[in-house]
């Protein structure tokens, strides 16, 4: 399945060095199948998103993404896809930018032709083929109708979609330059959260995390400074790892806070199955 990282250390700018496919396996064939994209995003002193991707199968290019990353940011963002929908293309891969914001998805949803008549004029946002970046555009469309209002914006687009389109999982990690959003909904994929204090858990550590299957990452600010990272799975062996609950809302302000709301317990009204997903929506779901 695709593979979320997300690192919020605001309001400090800390430097981070990221290897996207580098993690033990990651690239060896005994994984499922090779990846179909990887990405990165970040944030420039001054707010501009700086956004790297590449759809490395299209592409036959490994070394961008095992190419040590080095990125200053108050947040981050990286994203492993395995694709359900859309083709190998810039476009289709992770992070999509909006409105300044930034936004990485691990799931499938079904109706996108009733979610592009939501959309309205928000549809004009999508530039690729894919559900995750509609999903994106309804957020940005309901933030606005909230008067700028990210959380709100997040939970009224999910209960929306919750009510009406066929879901399978809507996993999710959403930054701007200083604040971080994450979702887990519904149980279907896992969700970590790791609110580190300087050092980690034993103090005086770099932080050094590696997935099994994407994302490695080494900040050595971080021995001095806490951050707060959102990922698909453990990273290290900080007791401090926590699975969000399914529905759970976790969104980190500009100064580090941690706020955590359920946006819905119930299931999604038209759950969606593996057994319900085309072979390569299906390929792009399951575990190693």
């Amino acid at each position: 399945m695709c593979r979320l990282f997300g690192l919020s250390a605001a309001p400090r700018r800390v430097h981070a060095t990221f290897w996207l496919l580098d993690a033990p396996d990651s690239l060896s064939r005994q994984s499922r199948r090779d990846p179909d994209g990887v990405g990165l995003g970040t944030f420039s002193a001054d707010g501009v998103a700086l956004v790297e991707k590449q759809p490395i199968a299209a592409y036959e290019d490994p070394r961008f993404a095992r190419e040590a990353r080095e990125r200053e940011s108050r947040t981050f963002v990286a994203h492993v896809r395995y694709a359900s929908t859309g083709g190998l293309e810039p476009r289709n891969t992770h992070p999509f930018e909006q409105r300044d914001r930034l936004f990485a998805h691990n799931g499938v949803l079904h109706g996108l032709a009733e979610l592009d008549a939501e959309l309205g004029p928000y549809r004009q946002l999508v530039q690729g083929d894919t559900d995750s970046e509609r999903y994106f555009a309804l957020i940005t469309a309901r933030t606005d109708a909230h008067g700028g209002d990210v959380s709100a914006g997040i939970t009224d687009a999910v209960r929306w979609i919750a009510d009406r389109l066929p879901v399978f999982a809507l996993n999710m990690v959403l930054v701007t330059a200083t604040e971080l959003w994450a979702l887990r909904y519904p149980e279907t994929h896992e969700l970590y959260v790791l609110e580190r204090p300087a050092g980690g858990a034993d103090g005086g550590r770099h932080l050094v995390h590696a997935g099994q299957a994407g994302v490695r990452v080494h900040s050595a600010p971080l021995a001095e400074h806490p951050a707060v990272v959102i990922a698909s799975e453990r990273m290290d062996e900080d007791p401090g790892w926590r699975l969000l609950a399914p529905g759970e809302l976790l969104h980190v302000d500009d100064r580090l806070g941690v706020h955590s709301t359920m946006v819905r317990e119930a299931a999604p009204r038209h759950p969606l199955t593996l057994a319900d997903l085309d072979a390569t929506a299906a390929a792009s779901q399951t575990g190693y």
